[in-house]
């Protein structure tokens, strides 16, 4: 079996990194519309990625639950913080494959740290409209399990954004009323608040990006009548944007601010989220499947013209 599976539906490419399930790749008529990697090169930055069993960051690693204190592997030094999850680097198993879908099973049999198996499902599928993907997990164990999810594109528009900002000519949208303000390390210090007013404000129609840099979570999401929230990231030709169901009620959204080199402000993580940053220890969205029970989530990816 290749360690990538492409697919391809109609103008759309993708390749699905059996490491992680990871999105190596999303192309639209030959232009790449998240920030691609290969093995070779990346991951960066979790681009890509698959956030579980939790997404983002628990501050110091330490939480508790069901009577119980745990302490995951700090692996965010900068932060002080197990950030997203387990399974970025396991080996996913196909179970089935066509030209356009291919659905990936890993048996998470848990650590030390984290002592809840689950067994997670993950379908990629390409078509006219675009990329969805749709996950399920279901608790294998004996005992309830915390679960959170999320999943780390960085949009992207063919050109850094930090020049199309510089022109004017990149516009940012982001169906959030309130934004969850954070410490120096990323973590929660309160309550979200209002964006009604200040510079997270990017309510559609959305607003010029400038010179804003962010690195935050955003939830009371607005949706549509299909009940997606969305994130669109527009430039002078064509917008790419995320969607998500219901069942996320976050995003996070970062600007590539801390990044060095060329990916330094290049591109737009756009992460949709079950629960917000430190979840896992403050309970705060946060998803108990009891044995045998199982929760799905589903998001995507899409491009249009301009114009």
């Amino acid at each position: 079996m290749a360690e990538v599976i492409e697919l391809r539906a109609g103008e759309y490419r993708a390749r699905i990194d059996l490491t992680g399930a990871g999105l190596q790749s999303l192309t639209c008529a030959g232009r790449d519309i998240v920030w691609p990697y290969t093995r070779d090169s990346g991951p960066i930055a979790f681009q890509g990625q698959v956030l579980a069993p939790w997404p983002n960051r628990v501050g110091e690693g330490r939480y508790s639950f069901a009577g119980h204190d745990y302490r995951l592997e700090v692996n965010n030094e900068a932060t002080g913080t197990a950030i997203h999850g387990l399974v970025y680097d396991r080996e996913w198993s196909p179970v089935s494959v066509t030209d356009a879908e291919v659905t990936l099973r890993l048996a998470f049999e848990g650590t030390p740290a984290f002592p809840f198996p689950l067994d997670l499902s993950l379908t990629y599928t390409l078509s006219d409209a675009g990329l969805t993907v749709t996950t399920s997990a279901t608790n294998s164990g004996s005992g309830p399990a915390p679960f959170g999810l999320g999943f780390h594109p960085f949009l992207t528009l063919g050109e850094p954004l930090s020049e199309l900002a510089a022109r004017g000519q990149v516009d940012l949208e982001i169906n959030a009323d309130s934004y969850l303000p954070v410490d120096a390390n990323k973590l929660p210090t309160g309550p979200p608040e209002p964006v009604e007013g200040n510079e997270k404000d990017f309510r559609a129609p959305g607003r010029a990006l400038g010179e804003t840099a962010l690195d935050h979570a955003f939830t009371d999401l607005s949706r549509d009548e299909d009940g997606r929230a969305w994130v669109r990231l527009i430039g002078p030709e064509r917008e790419v944007a995320m969607w998500c169901d219901a069942s996320f009620t976050w995003f996070q959204v970062f600007s590539s601010d801390h990044l060095t080199g060329p990916a330094r402000r290049a591109n737009l993580a756009a992460e949709p989220m079950t629960c917000p940053p430190n979840a896992l220890a403050t309970g705060q969205d946060l998803i108990v499947l009891e044995p045998g029970q199982s929760t799905e989530h589903t998001y995507g990816i899409t491009t249009s013209a301009r114009g």
